[in-house]
């Protein structure tokens, strides 16, 4: 065949596989309507407008009445409430000192309010440390430990600033949420700006003076730090200031530093003597630094595990964010000036620490409500995590086995965060009813006997689950 014959014959051939294809196309994309002007609907993209087949008559469709009228969008009938309790609050298994109170979620209205004005509201209290936590920094503030130039040359110091989260080592395996930074990695940073330097020896300072006054409170039972209930608070600890074996650290910032000594060695850095406390100089040169998660993932794994001693770091970064010392003391008066300007009215509540490990810390129902009120508010998106972060229950963090039994209403529908010391039991959170409807609730009871301890959370439980069976909306 002649060379000009043979062209003839493939552009036959990519002539004829031109217009299949665009065959196709036309009818995949619906083509012909677009460019041509045909009236024809697609059945793909408008069925409604695709007549039936010739000969089919359809009659015409009825009218549909509504088998209920809608509940108005987040009221609660007062009634419907008390029924659902009915029973419940006056357990006996709860003891002489009760509090239960419910609102609609939309606006905060109190529909029940039944018991005690005013309770030791035990970790419930983590609830207003989130939420001012959040407003005084925002959820995507992260929290930075760095090491910076010292006043002489051979000199760096480990700066601590207030991560909640900071390891020994890195977290490889996906095990923890949030995300956590590590001493190991910041060494490694810093391994390198001193190679780049030409430094293979420091004199290594330790900086944790960002909080101030006694690491640990004086409002808690002095027996809480011997018996490793709660850390020693600092701005500069690894593993929450706690051994591998979970024993509470005497110095977690001195620790910390000789941890941090160590990785450097490892990576060819020679720290010359033991780390000493040290200021960090005004205007030195940051050599390296690691970030923490975002506040917001920080909220949240600390209100679903109920996590004591991240409460009370961020507790203090409310004080600092405030512009006051990074103290217990001052962080007390910081959040409830926070959530003074958030509209919540503590009245006389006291707060003495931001875990609720204190037997000094007084709530009402309502401040709790408030809170939540005020979290799940549209007009205030930087607190969601308050709600959102809270354990599901029968899902995760300390909700994880509870509702299995007795209150299987509450699965799923009810979020809640715990509150437990020895005599007292509560949940404070929020549950959707069976028909929709959002209400937050508090139901506390703060002098619960020994003997009575598990039924009494177990009746906690059915108070929540009540809720959550309710089709408490008005109709």
């Amino acid at each position: 065949m002649s060379r000009s014959g043979r062209w003839l014959r493939r552009l036959g051939t990519t002539s004829v596989v031109l217009v299949l294809l665009a065959a196709v196309a036309a009818y995949q994309f619906d083509l012909g309507s677009r460019w041509f002007g045909l009236a024809t609907p697609s059945p793909v993209t408008e069925p409604a407008l695709v007549a039936p087949p010739p000969g089919l008559d359809l009659p015409a469709a009825a009218a549909r009445t509504p088998v209920a009228r809608p509940a108005r969008a987040g009221e609660a009938a007062r009634a419907s409430v008390r029924r659902a309790l009915a029973g419940l609050v006056s357990d006996r298994d709860l003891g002489r000192r009760v509090a239960v109170a419910v609102s609609q979620l939309s606006d905060g209205a109190v529909v029940y309010r039944r018991g005690v004005d005013e309770f030791i509201p035990a970790s419930t209290l983590k609830l207003l440390t989130a939420a001012s936590v959040l407003q005084s920094l925002g959820p995507d503030h992260r929290f930075a430990t760095t090491v910076v130039s010292g006043r002489r040359a051979e000199r760096i110091v480990l700066v601590g600033g207030g991560d909640p989260f900071l390891e020994r080592v890195p977290v490889t395996d996906g095990s923890t949420y949030p995300h956590r930074v590590d001493l190991g990695t910041l060494a490694g940073a810093t391994a390198r700006a001193l190679r780049k330097a030409d430094r293979t020896a420091v004199r290594l300072g330790f900086d944790a003076s960002l909080f101030t006054g006694p690491a640990a409170s004086p409002a808690w039972e002095p027996n809480y730090v011997p018996d490793d209930v709660v850390s020693r608070v600092s701005a500069l600890w690894t593993n929450q200031g706690r051994e591998k074996s979970g024993e509470v650290l005497a110095k977690p910032g001195a620790e910390a530093a000789r941890q941090f000594a160590v990785a450097l060695g490892r990576r060819g850095i020679t720290v010359l003597g033991t780390p000493t406390p040290a200021r960090a100089p005004r205007g030195s040169r940051q050599l390296a630094a690691v970030w923490s998660a975002p506040l917001a993932q920080i909220v949240q794994r600390t209100l679903e595990v109920s996590d004591n001693e991240a409460a009370e770091v961020l507790f203090r970064h409310v004080a600092l964010a405030t512009g006051r010392p990074g103290s217990f003391a001052a962080a007390t008066t910081a959040v409830a000036d926070v959530l003074g300007r958030l509209g919540v009215d503590l009245g006389r509540s006291r707060i003495a620490d931001g875990s609720g490990l204190s037997r000094e810390n007084r709530l009402s129902p309502q401040v709790l409500l408030s809170v939540l009120a005020v979290a799940a508010d549209d007009e205030h998106p930087e607190l969601r995590r308050v709600v959102t972060g809270l354990p599901a229950a029968g899902f995760n963090g300390s909700l994880t086995y509870r509702f299995e039994t007795g209150a299987k209403q509450g699965l799923g529908r009810v979020r809640a965060k715990t509150g437990t010391l020895s005599g007292v039991h509560g949940l404070a959170g929020v549950v959707t009813g069976r028909d929709g409807t959002p209400l937050g609730f508090v139901a506390i009871a703060d002098k619960v006997k020994l003997a009575d301890t598990l039924d009494a959370r177990a009746v906690i439980d059915e108070i929540a689950a009540a809720l959550a069976a309710c089709s408490c909306g008005t109709t």
